[in-house]
């Protein structure tokens, strides 16, 4: 199959060329290159942000008025600086002209299309983990089916503030308000977010069997949950991130549920009804790839730390649980040559107590962390390690101006496609609680692979699309629909 597929990329890349020219965002450097020299930057002018503040696209700039640079590294920063405005996810494209005034002086010129920032988006969407799991364990069962409404504002005046309120009804109910202000100070490196939830669902995975969740569902609300959090962040410079997080939870479970699981493992600690806790945790992102909703070089690591249940401080908050984890990631991308790609992600996560309520249950199954080809499996444990390698081929770029499009924002319309084969695998530990069971064994305490091919599909708004086909350590094979980056 891998052979197949490197066969493949060959003759692509034999028949096909990478079309960087057909992309809107640019850097055009035009100066005199047959000397190094000095330069000294005039002026930085900035067009098309009707709605998006100066300071918010200055403060991704490495170089401001009178800063002065070698023509030999201008190019290299220049492109830098373009990833790094994009990458706030406010424009559709992005430019740099340099506009030389004389041998030793230039103008630097940024153009950027604004993207549409409000969305009154309707949620119409699986209340499953992703499309596999709702085609092949709920049997494509609509009754699944959340719905309701997403209001969205991005860039709130002007500052790319995001101000989002969810009212959600269906196969799960919940109440959603965050705001989130990114600079509050004049430097613009510190931060805050603030976020409150709601939560009725009907339907409430209690129980997992042979690595499948299994759903409660009634008539009555079987959870009540209400949680509230701060953030704090800190941008210590353009690529390091750090945040601090205070959050409250609170919620009851309804009779039927605390029964259900009483012989079994309970869903909160010693059977009860209730459950309140404070949250503490802290995380760093040092962020260092071009376009970082679909990343072709570069790097990223990420590190998390948190802990629920403060009792341990002697707060005397009556915390009903206690649990410490730690979550470590790195990723890296690598651009080959003549379009081909290869990538790489690695995450390890620990915590303890390895005794705990199914409400605090963690599992190598859920967003990028995931071993492709094991979609429809969650893989519960105190303990995991994944490693995930991609190596790819782009074979067709286009953009397009909708000229007769009434708004610009959605004028620009970008097409790639990547042919690619892949390699995951991973370790998770299993739960004690499991162990003595014996339930949930079958893909736990052993290395799992998964292997296979497929096309990635990247859109307009940074929309993904993955077709993948996959094999597995186990025997079996599938086609798998993801609608995210891989990581």
């Amino acid at each position: 199959m891998l052979a197949f597929t490197f066969g493949i990329l060959g003759w692509f890349g034999m028949i096909t060329g990478d079309s960087a020219s057909a992309k809107s965002d640019t850097v055009i450097v035009k100066l005199d290159s047959t000397h190094s020299r000095v330069m000294q930057v005039n002026r930085v002018l900035i067009i098309g942000n009707n709605v998006t503040k100066e300071r918010i696209i200055s403060r991704e700039l490495s170089l401001k008025p009178g800063d002065t640079i070698s023509t030999d590294r201008l190019l290299q920063v220049l492109i830098r600086d373009k990833n790094k405005i994009y990458n706030l996810r406010l424009f559709n494209t992005v430019s740099l002209r340099v506009l030389e005034l004389s041998n030793d002086q230039f103008d630097l010129l940024i153009e950027v299309v604004e993207r549409w920032y409000t969305f009154p988006a309707p949620i119409f969407e699986l209340s499953d983990r992703n499309i596999n799991e709702w085609w092949e364990n709920y049997h494509h069962n609509f009754d699944r089916v959340n719905y309701g409404l997403h209001l969205y504002q991005y860039n709130f005046r002007g500052r790319n503030e995001t101000l989002s309120l969810t009212t959600q009804f269906g196969f799960s109910r919940r109440f959603e308000l965050n705001y989130r202000i990114p600079y509050i100070d004049k430097k613009q490196k510190q931060g805050l977010l603030f976020g409150f939830d709601y939560g009725e669902p009907k339907n409430l995975a209690y129980r997992t069997l042979d690595h499948k969740l299994v759903y409660l569902t009634t008539d009555e609300t079987l959870k009540r949950t209400f949680g509230m959090s701060v953030t704090y962040n800190y941008r210590k410079s353009f690529y390091e991130t750090h945040s601090f997080q205070l959050s409250y939870r609170t919620s009851h479970i309804s009779s039927l549920l605390v029964d259900s699981t009483k012989n079994y493992i309970n869903y909160y600690s010693n059977n009860a009804d209730f459950q309140r806790y404070l949250a503490i945790s802290y995380s760093f992102v040092s962020e260092h790839r071009d376009v970082i909703l679909y990343p072709l070089k570069g790097y990223q690591y990420t590190g998390y730390i948190s802990q629920i249940g403060l009792g341990f401080m002697g707060l005397g908050l009556g915390d009903h649980v206690s649990q410490f984890s730690i979550n470590l990631t790195q990723a890296r991308h690598w651009p080959l040559g003549n379009g081909f790609y290869l990538s790489n992600f690695t995450s390890g996560y620990f915590s303890t107590p390895k005794s705990q309520p199914y409400s605090l249950y963690n599992a190598l199954g859920y967003r990028r962390q995931i071993i492709r080809g094991y979609e429809i499996y969650v893989i519960e444990g105190p303990a995991f390690f994944l490693n995930k390698t991609t190596f790819k081929k782009r074979i067709f770029f286009r953009s397009w101006q909708w000229e007769d499009m009434p708004l610009n924002q959605f004028r620009y319309i970008p097409l790639a496609v990547y042919v690619k084969s892949y390699f995951d695998f991973g370790y998770v530990e299993n739960y004690p609680r499991y162990e003595q069971l014996g339930l949930n064994t079958q893909l736990s305490n052993r290395w799992l692979g998964g292997a296979g091919s497929g096309f990635d599909i990247v859109t307009v708004y940074d929309l993904v699309v993955r077709l993948e086909y996959t094999f597995t350590r186990e025997g079996t094979h599938g086609l798998f629909v993801n609608l995210k980056k891989e990581f």
